[in-house]
């Protein structure tokens, strides 16, 4: 027969148990965090600005374009020759900021 201290002991034996397994969880997920933590910090460097002055050829890009009835690339390669080009760019246009 299991007597009171039988049942104490085992509760005992339970709990400590659980302690150390949450003890080395905690240690597990602190060490993972610090792996983790410097490869999100490092800052990612800017690219270099371009050195542009006025009547300089813009050098090719491609963004999207909404036509009203979809999105497609347009890159600056496409009006080469055929067309002039203005570019000029609106901050937070579209944006209500």
């Amino acid at each position: 027969m299991i007597g009171r201290e039988d049942v104490s002991d085992l509760i005992e034996h339970v709990i400590a148990t659980e302690v150390q397994m949450l003890k080395r969880a905690t240690m597990a997920l602190l060490i993972l965090a610090a792996s983790v933590t410097p490869a999100l910090a490092q800052e990612k460097k800017a690219p270099e600005p371009l050195k542009l002055k006025v009547g300089d050829v813009a050098p090719d890009f491609t963004l999207l374009s909404y036509d009203g009835s979809g999105v497609k690339p347009v890159s600056l390669h496409d009006f080469k020759g055929k067309k002039k080009v203005v570019v000029a760019f609106f901050v937070f246009a579209f944006t209500g900021g």
